[in-house]
């Protein structure tokens, strides 16, 4: 019984792991996240993000992403989506300041990416946004490590 108990433990603090390395975000027709803030346990060797667009628009019309930078690089990545275009997914191609990013899609679609949390410092402020072309105000949130 008691071996049984233990597998059951060890079996379960797995899953229990698994679901705190990976989150589902969604994103709508109204220019929103679901979530404001993302907290990663420091534990992670790696994060994954699911990015679904709960909305119907199409993504020329209302398309979304998921990216990650510092706080400090947000804003400049931001002034570089226009000019870099829909068909780089509004990030400036090979742009080092970007840690992650989904690609844009449309309502009723979704994307996944992993996140190389090793690569990360707890601590650091880091933000999470979308940069279609004007979402950036209002479509953001903080990513925490610890």
């Amino acid at each position: 019984m008691k071996k049984c108990l233990a597998f059951l433990l060890v079996a379960f603090s797995s899953f229990t792991l698994a679901d705190e390395c990976a989150v589902t975000i969604e994103s709508n027709d109204m220019m929103q996240f679901n979530l404001k803030e993302i907290t990663v346990p420091a534990s992670c060797d790696s994060f994954e993000v699911t990015l679904k667009h709960t909305g119907q628009l199409d993504k020329k019309y209302m398309g979304h992403n998921w990216v990650l930078s510092t706080t400090a690089d947000a804003q400049e990545i931001v002034n570089g989506a226009l000019k870099a275009g829909p068909d780089n997914n509004y990030l400036p191609p090979g742009d080092e300041r970007i840690i992650a990013a989904t690609k844009i899609i449309g309502g009723g679609e979704q994307d996944t990416i992993t996140v190389d949390v090793a690569g990360l410092t707890a601590g650091e402020d880091y933000t999470f946004f979308c940069s279609f072309p004007g979402h950036f105000a209002i479509m953001k949130g903080a990513f925490i490590v610890n």
